[in-house]
């Protein structure tokens, strides 16, 4: 048996997905730029597209844009959003849990010289609105915060912290990074005093190298990429229609019954952590409760490497994370949990287990089963 447990590293594409991708490759080829008939049917996807997510999020279609994936919209948003605003003000605000997508942008704005200020979070992995509104001062143009955690599921109070800054005397513009709650939550950035959004299309059983971001049309942005002006200069590049028809696709199937697909996803995630609960030795970071994502579970095993454990697993058949898939690659203890105060051994021996709506209980079972039997037996091998 196999168990695919790790969804927020990437997801499955959906058949009707890859159904209308190959349509569009196959078919309508043409680039949407074009004069003639192909150009015109290639075209006709992104407005489908477009025309779908500004219903769903509630906005204005002028106010989405398609890119490559999570990490360039976050990006342009901060970068181009703090680029352009650098008459109004020259601090950030972002928290110390943040994806590199985040982080990694941030430092280079301080390289620019912007200020950058990374708000502490509790061990349950969520900020206090305490410290964003000391934080906040007279030079403050931005604040990221991410809508779930990407390791440990985690919901930070973002209409909260909308609600908070549209009382300031000054704009101070809002960017969520929404990659791990898009297709979970139903998310309407306008009624959240969001400004700009961020969603990824292969976390939803969509295409990898698909994107959005949905921009304010108030939002005073710039572009970081430059080239023949598509999606009205904001980000230039012929526009990846398969892609584009793929996240489109991909979001509609999400969002289908999609109270139902979570209530699931709770009860799994429900069903799993107690299982581990009642593992020897082991340990849950953060909440489980349903005051966080549905489908992701961060949980340590103190006296077996997370690298060891995951092996092990994969011997089974059972696919999981240590730490963001992204950068699990490069060892290196997860800066979510050290955030969150967890001791060096809970943080090294973490792993995290991620579901979609297609997992079953049999997987969960599975995987319980395995982690039953392989604790005992590799905490014996290490500890001689």
């Amino acid at each position: 048996m196999q168990a695919y447990l790790d969804n927020s590293a990437t997801t499955r594409c959906l058949e009707r997905v890859t159904d209308k991708m190959v349509e569009v490759m196959r078919t309508d080829f043409g680039n949407p730029s074009s004069m003639h008939t192909k150009g015109v049917e290639a075209e006709k996807y992104i407005r489908e597209a477009k025309t779908f997510f500004a219903r769903n999020l509630k906005v204005q279609e002028k106010e989405i844009y398609f890119t490559s994936g999570g990490t360039e919209s976050n990006n342009l948003a901060l970068i181009g959003t703090a680029m352009a605003n650098r008459r109004n003000g020259s601090h950030l605000i972002t928290t110390c849990l943040e994806h590199a997508s985040v982080s990694n942008p941030m430092k280079y704005l301080e390289s620019q010289g912007f200020r950058v200020t990374y708000l502490p979070a509790g061990e349950d992995g969520v900020i206090r609105m305490e410290d964003l509104e000391n934080a906040l001062c007279d030079d403050t143009i931005l604040v990221s915060v991410m809508y779930v955690n990407n390791e440990t599921g985690a919901v930070q109070p973002v209409d909260e912290i909308g609600k908070l800054l549209k009382e300031q005397r000054r704009k101070i513009f809002f960017h969520v990074d929404a990659i791990q709650a898009y297709g979970k939550y139903r998310i309407f950035p306008k009624r959240e005093g969001i400004d700009l959004l961020s969603a990824s299309g292969h976390k939803i059983h969509g295409p990898k190298g698909s994107g959005l971001l949905y921009v304010d049309e108030k939002v005073k942005i710039q572009p970081i990429l430059f080239g023949g002006e598509q999606q009205k200069g904001l980000r230039s590049g012929t526009e990846n229609v398969p892609g584009i028809a793929g996240i489109a696709e991909a979001a509609a199937a999400c969002y289908e019954n999609l109270d139902e697909k979570v209530e699931r996803l709770y009860t799994l995630k429900e069903r799993f952590a107690e299982g581990i609960r009642k593992l020897p030795d082991a340990f849950i970071n953060g909440r489980t409760g349903r005051e966080t994502a549905p489908h992701i579970v961060n949980a340590s095993f103190p006296g077996i490497r997370s690298e060891v454990l995951l092996h092990a697993l994969e011997d089974k058949g059972i696919y999981v994370s240590a730490g963001s898939a992204c950068s699990s690659n490069k060892p290196a203890p997860s800066h979510t949990l050290l955030c969150m105060g967890l001791e060096k051994e809970r943080v090294e021996s973490a792993l995290r287990f991620s579901f979609c709506f297609d997992t079953t209980e049999e997987e969960i079972d599975y995987c319980l089963q395995e982690l039953a039997e392989l604790l005992p037996v590799l905490r014996r091998y290490v500890r001689r």
